[in-house]
């Protein structure tokens, strides 16, 4: 059988290492187009399996290409993915950590994670009524009883949200905890997160709809010269579910699992998470009772509305959320550079020094 939508798809990978987990998911991900944007020090060589096609960036090719606007992609931290995002051309965007690997269904079966997250962006959300059978658009669900027909063609999806198997996606103090702990419990779900509730989203295993949520997927400002890290994707997570609940699509969370191999250092996240972890009690009560104008009906209009009341009311919590507002704007000027509405969306994506490397 083809590949599921092979020309329109994506996949973005941060690292720090030569990519030898390509191997296990060669059976899935060789058929697509790979971006990998490589993580710290551009003079270390990254070894990629043969057999792959692929567009490789580094902070060099970063610099090239954004100029003073590469001020809004981090470094030496996997926020960098945010670039990868910025210059594929593709509807919808898988992206996975490099230390990923295929998990198995309790039948012992390898699992297509890629092929349930584009099952997942390609059926309809169900935001604004909650299904007690979860996901209807799933084999052997449905609507239950009292479910009002008015609503059962349900949003577009915007984003499919994956799990893991083994380890947990735990925060420092957690880890500390519970350092044996391991997710062995494989639940055959999928679900629609309900309009105005936020979640914690983990950016190891997730997919969307680039062409309507990907200029509010920015990870924000992490890693070197910042005082916070392990919160891009927590924070890429709660702006991109106010702009969805505000434009009227679906987040789904659940199926498909991968295997989560490698437990990172509980004292090094503790270190990276310890501004977080207070900051954190803020941000969240920010979002949940955040209202965007009738005016901004465009992920771009949103993401700028955004960043005008981090600025406004985060920014009186620590100086960095007024770096960060800043960040967020200089974002939407990069990505509407490479991504402009007319033919020369192509011409652009050269960059303003030349084109990336290619493989």
């Amino acid at each position: 059988m083809a590949p599921l939508l092979k020309d329109e798809l994506d996949i973005v990978i941060p690292t720090i290492r030569n990519l030898d987990f390509l191997e296990m998911w060669r059976p899935f991900f060789q058929p697509y187009h790979l971006i990998i944007i490589q993580d710290g020090d551009p003079s270390v060589t990254i070894k990629v399996p043969d057999g792959f096609d692929y567009e490789f960036y580094n902070r060099n090719d970063i610099n090239r290409i954004l100029g003073a606007k590469a001020s809004c992609i981090s470094y030496k931290d996997g926020a960098c993915r945010s670039f990868g995002f910025m210059v594929s051309k593709k509807k919808y965007i898988f992206t996975i950590d490099d230390d990923c690997f295929v998990a198995k269904d309790p039948s012992g079966n390898e699992i297509n994670a890629l092929e349930q997250h584009i099952e997942n962006l390609v059926t309809p959300s169900t935001p604004l009524f909650f299904n007690t059978l979860y996901d209807p658009f799933c084999d052997g669900a449905d609507f239950v009883r009292g479910y009002p027909f008015s609503m059962r063609e349900g949003l577009p999806t915007a984003v499919s949200h994956g799990l893991w198997l083994n380890i947990p996606d735990y925060d420092a103090p957690t880890q500390l905890v519970k350092p044996r702990e391991r997710n062995t419990r494989y639940v055959d779900m999928v679900m629609t997160i309900p309009k105005g509730t936020l979640f914690p989203m983990c950016g190891m295993n997730l997919a969307f709809d680039r062409d309507l949520i990907g200029p509010a997927m920015y990870y924000g400002l992490m890693g070197e010269g910042q005082p916070i890290g392990r919160y891009d994707d927590m924070w890429a997570g709660w702006c991109m579910k106010v702009v969805c609940d505000h434009l009227g699509w679906g987040v789904k969370t659940g199926l498909p699992y991968i295997w989560h191999s490698k437990a990172s250092n509980p004292f090094s996240n503790l270190k990276k998470e310890f501004k977080g972890i207070f900051w954190q009690e803020d941000m969240i009560p920010f979002f949940q009772t955040l209202k965007l104008p009738k005016d901004c009906n465009t992920s771009q209009k949103c993401y700028i509305e955004l960043s005008k009341q981090v600025r406004a009311k985060l920014g009186k919590i620590d100086p960095y959320f007024n770096k960060l507002a800043d960040a967020m704007v200089t974002w939407i000027e990069a990505w509407d550079e490479l991504n402009p509405p007319s033919g020369a969306a192509a011409v652009a994506a050269e960059g303003l020094n030349g084109p990336a490397k290619k493989k």
